[in-house]
């Protein structure tokens, strides 16, 4: 298995897991089947009561995505104490931080660490100007 196919294989991964902690999240621990012989105070309750926000903001930025037409483009923009960050790419290395990394005003890579249930993002459709291709966020 050469290192293309190896890194197509682990974003697989990651979706299918985004994904799932996705659907959980939205349909709540009711809505999975009970096992006969699982006590019913098994169930966690910090599962409910802690669900995946990282993944529930990306999972709602690519719904945004998926109804733009070709000459147009979602701007997903940040506030911070002291910047304003239009975000290029989104990394969600656990369930409660996400890591923002864009350009700020003055064109300079910038990186905003932030607690997930804190994020403020600004998403805007706007049309794809003729010089630039339009920016997918992942």
């Amino acid at each position: 298995m050469n290192i293309g196919n190896i890194g197509k294989a682990l974003a697989n991964q990651a979706i299918e897991t985004t994904k799932k902690s996705v659907m959980e999240a939205v349909t709540g621990p009711e809505s999975k089947p009970k096992t006969p012989d699982a006590p019913a105070s098994s169930t966690s309750p910090a599962s409910s009561a802690n669900p995946d926000i990282g993944a529930i903001v990306l999972a709602q930025i690519q719904a945004m995505q998926k109804h733009l037409r070709e000459d147009q483009e979602l701007q997903v923009w940040v506030r911070t104490a002291q910047d304003a960050l239009r975000v290029c790419e989104i990394f969600v290395p656990h369930s409660s931080v996400l890591v923002l990394s864009g350009m700020d005003h003055q064109g300079n890579m910038t990186r905003a660490i932030v607690p997930a249930d804190k994020a403020e993002l600004l998403c805007k459709v706007v049309p794809v100007l003729t010089a630039s291709p339009p920016v997918a966020l992942p």
